[in-house]
């Protein structure tokens, strides 16, 4: 065979792969090649992920036309969206890994019960954020020391934003239940339809058309909820007319308190975890409001561009966690670990490229949301200053989701609490406050703590003590 048939025969290969990905494969993790099976799997994460981050590119790029106070609204929800997303992430933690377990068993009945809990869980949780949400706002934005424009013409995004927070959890945990039962395709095709409509929304509902007002920053949060919703309706379909390998049935939707309780308690550490890094961000973005409205808004539009080049990395660590939760219930741990390690290094070469396009084109990437040259400035210098530690935050992301992934959240909660409060915070306030470097030293001390978050989490993940994790 010559060279240019064997390269038309690995092309086909290539292609009839990619197509099962992103239509969804059938195939059983646990027994499959390992590289076909990060492949099947890591494909429609990372599409997933890159979609879901789209709704905050686009929400910042048409809300920046309104000028760096109303980025500055979209920054200060985001801390406390951010909470939310803790919760709804570490809820999702525990449903995936979970829902992994049952299918690595062969128990696909467990599993499908294990979904039909979540939602419960989904709609009671969000209960209570609504209210706060749509009754304190005001309180909200003033404590986070927001601006005179903020405080008049922004209170309306946040209460859309946190008052329907309901999409954002149920969004969470129906994917979640798809990605642990090995369907990533379907979370993906979920996230075309949200934005799809997200786009075409949000232009139109911010400044208005024909008939339709011109309703601002609020616009862009009605339009990300309608989305949002519209992509539940879509996963609630596929889930009653099931997937590849999960099918809920109506009669799963019965109360099943024993169910709910482990997903409580293997969500502790998810939560955990995921709140602590969270709380972390809003002490941070607290402390660089104290520099103005013009360094947070391009504290903000750095964190949306580092989220979206980042999804195709937390992507393949899903996938891992998927992986790793399936092969410890089919009794395979060995092949667990093994597929942390190939992901690891996926995973480092993907963002040590971004690393160096961060380093060359930062001011152009921010300056494609705004022209203040004050916000270019900040947002551009976080991104060259994050671009030295990536390399490192690649073995974070894969080990954190190893565990995640074998049920253990405990160990991340810890981990986090350690770098994230007892070492960034104080050191962005001393570098940032204390030696006067402002902003930078604030972008100093996340990139030292987050490189020595990486280094210690791979560390004990070597131990191998996960593999030992009951759920």
């Amino acid at each position: 065979m010559n060279t240019t048939s064997k390269n038309k025969l690995t092309f086909a290969i290539l292609w009839k792969e990619l197509k099962e990905a992103l239509e969804g494969s059938e195939a059983d993790y646990t027994k499959i090649g390992m590289g076909r099976a990060i492949f099947l799997l890591s494909i429609p994460m990372i599409l997933e992920l890159v979609l879901e981050s789209v709704f905050a590119i686009v929400d910042i790029f048409f809300v920046g036309k309104l000028g760096p106070s109303a980025i500055a609204t979209v920054g200060l929800t985001e801390t406390y969206l951010f909470l939310l997303y803790s919760l709804a992430m570490g809820l999702a933690t525990a449903v995936t890994a979970i829902i992994a377990r049952r299918i690595g068993e062969g128990d696909k009945e467990h599993a499908s019960v294990t979904g039909a809990q979540s939602l419960f869980i989904g709609f009671i949780v969000s209960l209570p954020i609504s209210f706060i949400g749509i009754f304190f706002s005001k309180d909200l934005l003033q404590f986070m020391g927001a601006d005179p424009w903020t405080l008049e013409y922004g209170i309306r995004y946040t209460q859309w934003m946190l008052g329907g927070n309901a999409v954002i959890i149920l969004l969470f945990l129906l994917n979640a239940v798809f990605r642990g039962a090995g369907d990533a395709a379907i979370a993906m095709r979920v996230l075309w339809v949200s934005n799809g409509i997200n786009l075409i929304l949000d232009p139109l509902f911010i400044f208005g058309w024909g008939s339709v007002p011109a309703m601002g920053i609020e616009g862009a949060a009605i339009a990300t909820n309608i989305g949002r919703g519209a992509g539940i309706l879509f996963q609630l379909v596929v889930l009653f007319k099931g997937g590849k390998h999960i099918r809920v049935r109506k009669s799963d939707f019965r109360l099943d308190f024993s169910i709910i309780w482990n997903i409580l308690k293997t969500s502790v550490g998810g939560i955990g975890q995921m709140f602590v890094g969270m709380c972390s961000w809003i002490f941070i973005v607290r402390i660089l409001s104290e520099f103005g409205a013009t360094t947070v808004a391009g504290a903000t539009i750095a964190l949306r561009i580092m989220m979206f080049t980042m999804m195709p990395a937390w992507g393949m660590s899903n996938a891992c966690a998927t992986l790793v939760g399936q092969n410890l219930g089919a009794k395979e741990p060995d092949r667990a670990e093994r597929s942390v390690w190939i992901v690891g290094f996926w995973n480092m070469g993907f963002l040590v490229f971004v690393s160096i396009f961060y380093f060359i084109f930062s001011d152009t990437l921010v300056s494609f949301f705004t022209d203040d040259l004050k916000v270019i400035e900040v947002g551009g210098t976080w991104l060259r200053i994050v671009s030295y530690s990536y390399f490192i935050y690649a073995w974070w992301m894969v080990a954190t989701q190893a565990f995640n992934g074998a049920g253990d959240t405990m160990t991340p909660t810890k981990i986090n609490i350690v770098f994230f409060w007892c070492l960034q915070i104080p050191l962005a306030y001393f570098l940032g406050k204390t030696m006067d470097f402002g902003y930078e030293g604030v972008f100093w001390a996340m990139m030292g703590s987050e490189a020595l978050v990486g280094l210690f989490t791979l560390w004990l993940f070597t131990k191998g003590n996960w593999k030992k994790t009951e759920i």
